[in-house]
């Protein structure tokens, strides 16, 4: 088992750090996509000037990012400097886009400096640094430069074209739908960064300035196998799983966070089938139909996917999402009505899972109470594989759990190829992602979670970090339920303030609830303002902390629940099962 853990984590790396020096540089592929898509012989706007930036854009100022992204990523702006420089040998030397030459010369830049300056840094004599640094970086870059030119670029120029033909020759096999057999079960490994930006972006890149456009940036984005898995715990899901489906299939359809469907599918192993069955029949429908973005779709959005599909395949791409989210669901759809079990209970699904998994490392899974507190910790940071995205929502979530809790200890999110070892941090990360977490920061504390936006954790955290033995989140919303008389309520109405969109989930997400338990509850939304027509004690009103003070100011005498988040949360679950209507 430690085994397959170190392979795990080594194939993680490996596929980060060629992940890593693309998606830094995604805004320049989606230039470069919307100058293609527009500007070309078959774009929408053709203009012959215009589309002469195209081909010096993706020879040239695509492959020199990648090299001086890679080069600082191993040593900074010194390594990205000389990084840039080998990338550009590689350019000159080859005949086609340099992707591949780039993501070698530019860390290979980075290190060469870096050895350097660890050699001979201490030993430069006083007053001679500036003249030592700048030769030193021009000399290795002219040696890198040469070797790139000769070597590299002609030597990767012949292997991107054999790896072009190849993929060529699946497609025109029509065989390619065959690699999310391999490419949906990686995703749910967190290899899905690695996988897109760090395999298909590139060779995408080459197919559209070769023919306009490229289904290889359908393959892993599409977002619609997902999206079955999260209908199908809607309709036929279970408990807390289905309520909070509804939420997490808008923020994965539209916010294109893809992350946010995994927990689902690791709680149920058999509805991998589903995700590759959905994979496959909406890889089929694009190959069939022509499909082809002009650029990488990041993040996996349906808006960012609409935005760089090719013109004349948007009906094409539309089909191959919504084909592989109808096979999805009626393949999980089987799975979760043959499911005997009388209720998914996905928050226990995830400390169970991550309970197993501490114990399966020789580590105990609930947090160690001697490493996390006030005086200890002065920064928390999520990190994940592409440092936005899934960590940037939990941190959000705890930042404002940080906040409620009178404590200012700042908050952040980054890739965790960016953390570095300081003392007095914590960081939280995924469970599939806590081993290469723990090995950049050893001196940090770590807390690993399986869903950044559902878990018992953050409670405990703040917890700590407290001072206080007791979970103050949990204390405060039990007693709410409790204070609610649940036995006379005619109506249920979520409030909100400036924005709504929160509400209208948590809406639909209760509804959900009570036509699932048979419930005749209606439930509706409504403003602050608007409150006033339900002030009334039959009537309850759902709210967070921060709008509570504002909900009883418009409807002092409705009954008010108080939750942490009116997306997901388990004081819906509870409510129910108070309820006798």
């Amino acid at each position: 088992m430690e085994n397959n853990s170190s392979l795990k984590v080594k194939i993680q790396k490996l596929g980060t750090s060629l992940s890593n020096m693309v998606m830094p540089n995604i805004g320049a592929f989606i230039a470069w996509g919307v100058l293609t898509s527009l500007f070309i012989e078959t774009g929408w706007l053709p203009n012959e000037q215009l589309s002469t930036i195209v081909s010096p854009a993706i020879t040239y100022l695509l492959p020199l990012l990648i090299g001086y992204t890679g080069g600082h990523m191993v040593h900074g702006q010194r390594g990205a400097v000389v990084g840039a420089i080998a990338t550009f040998g590689a350019v000159a030397g080859a005949s086609v886009p340099m992707f591949i030459g780039a993501m070698i010369m530019g860390p290979l830049g980075g290190w060469c400096i870096k050895k350097f300056d660890e050699k001979f840094q201490e030993k430069i004599p006083t007053g001679f640094e500036m003249l030592v640094n700048n030769f030193s970086a021009g000399l290795i870059g002219f040696a890198l430069i040469i070797l790139a030119f000769w070597a590299v670029g002609p030597l990767v120029s012949t292997m991107t074209e054999m790896i072009g033909n190849g993929v060529q020759a699946i497609v025109d096999a029509k065989l390619l739908p065959l690699a999310n057999i391999l490419v949906e079960p990686a995703k749910i490994l967190f290899l899905n960064n690695a996988i897109n930006h760090g395999i298909f972006t590139p060779l995408g890149a080459e197919q559209v300035a070769a023919t306009g456009k490229s289904i290889l940036f359908l393959i892993e984005a599409n977002p619609g196998p997902g999206l079955g898995i999260l209908l199908a715990y809607i309709v036929f899901g279970k408990g807390a799983a289905k309520s909070s489906a509804w939420g997490a299939s808008i923020i994965h359809f539209l916010g294109g966070i893809h992350e946010i469907y995994f927990p689902y599918v690791m709680m149920k192993p058999l509805l991998f089938l589903a995700v590759i069955a959905g994979g496959v029949s909406g890889a089929f429908t694009n190959q069939l139909l022509g499909s082809g973005l002009t650029g990488a779709a990041s993040p996996g959005s349906i808006i960012a996917i609409l935005g760089m599909t090719a013109k004349g395949s948007h009906l094409a791409v539309l089909a191959g999402v919504f084909v592989g989210a109808l096979v999805a669901f009626l393949v999980a759809s089987v799975i979760l009505k043959a499911d005997k079990s009388e209720e998914d209970d996905f928050e226990a699904s995830v400390a169970a899972t991550q309970a197993a998994k501490a114990q399966s490392k020789g580590k105990e899974a609930p947090i160690a109470a001697g490493e996390i507190s006030s005086d200890s910790i002065k920064q928390i940071i999520f990190a994940c594989d592409a440092g936005m995205g899934s960590s940037a929502m939990g941190a959000s979530i705890l930042r404002d759990k940080v906040k409620k809790a009178g404590l200012s200890i700042p908050v952040s999110n980054k890739a965790i190829s960016n953390l570095t070892d300081e003392p007095n941090t914590l960081i939280v990360t995924q469970q599939e992602l806590a081993a290469r977490a723990s090995e950049r920061t050893p001196s940090a504390a770590h807390v690993s979670v399986d869903n950044f936006l559902a878990t018992p954790k953050y409670d405990e955290i703040v917890t700590l970090l407290s001072g206080d033995d007791s979970p103050k989140s949990e204390a405060t919303s039990a007693q709410a339920v409790a204070e609610v008389d649940l036995n006379y309520i005619d109506e249920v109405v979520f409030a909100y303030g400036n924005a709504k969109g929160s509400a209208t989930m948590g809406q639909e997400t209760l509804k959900a609830i009570f036509k699932n338990k048979q419930i005749g509850i209606p439930v509706s939304k409504a403003a602050n303002t608007d409150l006033g027509r339900f002030n009334s004690k039959n009537i309850l009103i759902v709210t967070t902390i921060a709008n509570q003070a504002q909900a009883q100011q418009f409807a002092p005498h409705a009954q008010v629940l108080i939750v942490d988040s009116l997306v997901t949360t388990p004081e819906y679950d509870k409510m129910v099962e108070r309820m006798h209507k």
